[in-house]
């Protein structure tokens, strides 16, 4: 009782600060706007070279509650998830991101907790598991995207070359390639215009390209640009070279898929067949199964049990993803 009602003053007290925050956000929205707003005209007023302006363009609030912002900022990892959220092309914030966590986890013990025949290491450990659902989110859709680019990069490329050997300057085909492409390589490839339109060094243009699409086949193609940007030479014929060699990748990155299948279908078999067999015991015998819920270890050996299997089948996952 005594780790119980410790958990339960832990999730009101949560509440209560999440409750005053709110409160404080809204006393201090006018200060806060009012602020950003002289920050702004004075930005502009005194300095208006390139620099200060990348300055000015990517001072981002982690967080709309000033007080949520200040201690966020205080932590290292926060850049981490800020460039993933971006990866992802979501429009959240930092300060979005780690409130749903908070409150994911706080949601799932409270609610395990609450569950009698759930013993209290399987609730905080489900907790702490259901509090990075936010995060496995940001995670999964940054990865899709991630193989949308790089499906669709060599053909965006092939489209490159042909406007570099039609005459097209860099700059130019760069922007025709933007406007023809789809999703996500239009964007990243208009941000890189964008930014080299405005005076941006073309080093490190590409260089933010990289950053923001962390992937080979972008970083060979930021080589290779940049090395022809100091040597000279045909950039087209080395950038049809290239999309020759991504689409063999390609390729091979989709048998390679294809073959681990299999391995990926027998993971999520053997994890769905204990399962299977316990609810079909529960039906035809429930006596014989039903000494585990009697005995007094028995509830931790099904949660023990539990883990087992969905860490066996993340680890499965994890032995078939093969990377190229």
């Amino acid at each position: 009782m005594l780790t119980l009602s410790l958990i339960i003053f832990f999730v009101v007290t949560f509440l209560v600060i999440a409750i005053a925050m709110v409160v404080v956000f809204l006393m201090m929205q006018k200060r806060a706007v009012q602020t950003a707003n002289a920050s702004l005209n004075e930005a502009f007023d005194e300095d208006q070279d390139p620099a200060s302006m990348d300055r000015l363009l990517k001072s981002e609030e982690l967080s709309s509650i000033s007080i949520w912002h200040s201690l966020l900022a205080r932590f290292d990892f926060v850049d981490i998830l800020k460039k993933q959220i971006a990866q992802a092309d979501l429009a959240w914030s930092v300060g979005r991101v780690t409130m749903a966590i908070l409150l994911c986890g706080a949601a799932a013990l409270f609610v395990l907790v609450r569950i009698s025949w759930i013993p209290l290491w399987v609730a905080i450990g489900s907790s702490g598991f259901a509090a990075l659902a936010p995060y496995f989110h940001i995670m999964r859709k940054r990865n899709k995207r991630f193989t949308r680019f790089q499906e669709a990069f060599p053909d965006a490329l092939d489209s490159l070359s042909r406007a570099l050997k039609a005459g097209y300057p860099l700059i130019g085909a760069l922007e025709l390639v933007a406007n023809e492409s789809d999703p996500p390589v239009s964007t990243e490839l208009r941000k890189t215009f964008v930014e080299a339109n405005l005076g941006i060094p073309w080093d490190r243009a590409l260089a933010n390209l990289s950053e923001r699409i962390p992937l080979a086949e972008v970083n060979i193609f930021v080589a290779a640009v940049q090395i022809h940007q100091r040597t000279g030479g045909r950039l087209s014929d080395v950038i049809a070279r290239l999309t020759d060699t991504m689409r063999e990748q390609v390729a091979l990155a989709g048998e390679v898929r294809a073959i681990a299948a299999h391995g990926r279908i027998t993971g999520l078999v053997l994890t769905i067949l204990p399962i299977g067999i316990a609810a079909m015991l529960m039906i035809v015998s429930p006596a014989y199964i039903g000494v585990l819920f009697g005995h007094p270890y028995g509830k931790d050996m099904i949660a023990a049990a539990i883990a087992c299997i969905v860490l066996a089948h993340f680890v499965m996952r994890k032995l078939t993803d093969v990377k190229i």
